[in-house]
């Protein structure tokens, strides 16, 4: 552990640090609560415990979802070998040059909608340096990953709960998941992120690998492994413990309530909705099919389109940043930051399609 070294006079030792100041103030604020609330630092940290433990060992511990994590990887690994990703730049080529976009930037919304999140940033972040996007490309590229499902399970769900409530799926599935591959980009290139450039095909690298088959299988498994317990489990543990903390000082009622009011606005069912933000967009899909008959389509459309995005916050907090400032050129700030852009682009969406869409899907 690194200690920062002040100067070496004893005068400026003996003025006051801002961090000491913390310290002395948490040391009197402890001996105070243990003195008249002697309860209150066991009950933060059972609160803290209660919101961490469901999400962090039931649904990626003993759950569907890590082993998914794990899985998608190696699936992504073996598209990779296969040439999924030199096919994909062929067919993209065309078009971004339209743009004067590196074509690599649609490569992970690609993998996001077969794999997962997590395998296209740890995919297709080493992909799009070898392609030699600039980090404009790259940041546009995290902020159209956003756009996609973030597992195939959510997407066929979603179908299930659109089956339910007898709404088209065709339209909607083509706008809001395969045009945004395409639309965002453009919107982005000329506007926030304008450091793009025109690559020819003959201006890219190869991208399939030459490992050998069980090779490919074999280290994606150890690499989906490391990818759940280094990174994602802990990412998701640090936005649940804020969570616990909110809980505890009283403040997440009113940041809930004030969430489902806002997603109601947009027409988003709050429900599921505050489930596909804060847990996982897959229930959040399934819970949403069970409501069929009871709820305005209109809020089912929107439900679907934000589910189908890089939700839940812990992804776009946690695991987008630290996975993508791990495999790519960005750092974990400006990740971050294109994240949260390609989070509102969703939401706005979402509104839009909802409400313009609606009245020629429902059947």
């Amino acid at each position: 552990m690194n200690f920062r070294k002040g100067p070496s006079s004893g005068k400026a030792r003996s003025n006051w640090n801002f961090y000491e100041v913390v310290g002395v103030l948490l040391i009197v604020s402890s001996l105070l609560l243990l003195l008249f609330v002697p309860n209150s630092l066991s009950q933060l940290f059972d609160t803290i415990i209660k919101e961490v433990k469901p999400i962090v060992v039931d649904v990626f511990l003993t759950g569907e979802v890590g082993i998914a994590i794990i899985v998608s990887i190696i699936v992504g690994r073996i598209l990779e070998r296969l040439g999924f990703t030199d096919g994909l730049i062929r067919l993209f080529v065309p078009i971004m040059k339209l743009f004067k976009i590196n074509p690599a930037v649609i490569i992970p919304s690609a993998y996001n909608i077969l794999g997962d999140i997590n395998a296209a940033g740890k995919i297709a972040g080493p992909i799009l340096v070898k392609a030699n996007a600039t980090k404009a490309e790259q940041k546009i590229s995290v902020a159209t990953m956003i756009q996609s499902p973030q597992s195939f399970a959510t997407f066929v769900l979603g179908l299930i709960a659109l089956a339910a409530f007898g709404i088209n799926a065709f339209p909607l599935v083509i706008l809001s998941i395969f045009v945004p591959i395409i639309v965002v980009p453009f919107i982005l290139s000329k506007t926030i992120y304008r450091d793009t450039k025109k690559v020819t095909l003959e201006d890219l690298p190869r991208f399939t690998p030459n490992t050998k088959f069980l090779q490919t299988i074999f280290s994606s498994a150890k690499e989906g492994a490391e990818l759940l317990f280094l990174i994602i489990i802990p990412a998701v543990a640090v936005v649940f413990f804020f969570i616990g903390v909110l809980k505890f000082i009283g403040a997440w009622g009113v940041i809930e309530s004030t969430l489902a009011s806002m997603l109601t606005f947009i027409s988003v069912e709050p429900s599921t909705g505050i489930v596909s933000i804060l847990a996982a967009p897959t229930l959040a899909v399934a819970q949403l099919a069970e409501l069929a008959g009871t709820i305005d389509p209109r809020l089912v459309v929107g439900s679907f389109v934000l589910a189908n995005s890089g939700l839940p916050l812990s992804v776009i907090f946690g695991q987008v940043p630290v996975t993508w400032a791990e495999s790519s050129s960005l750092n974990e700030k400006e990740v971050l930051e294109a994240a949260i852009i390609g989070l509102v682009l969703r939401l706005i969406t979402a509104c839009a399609l909802a409400y313009l869409l609606t009245p020629f899907l429902v059947v």
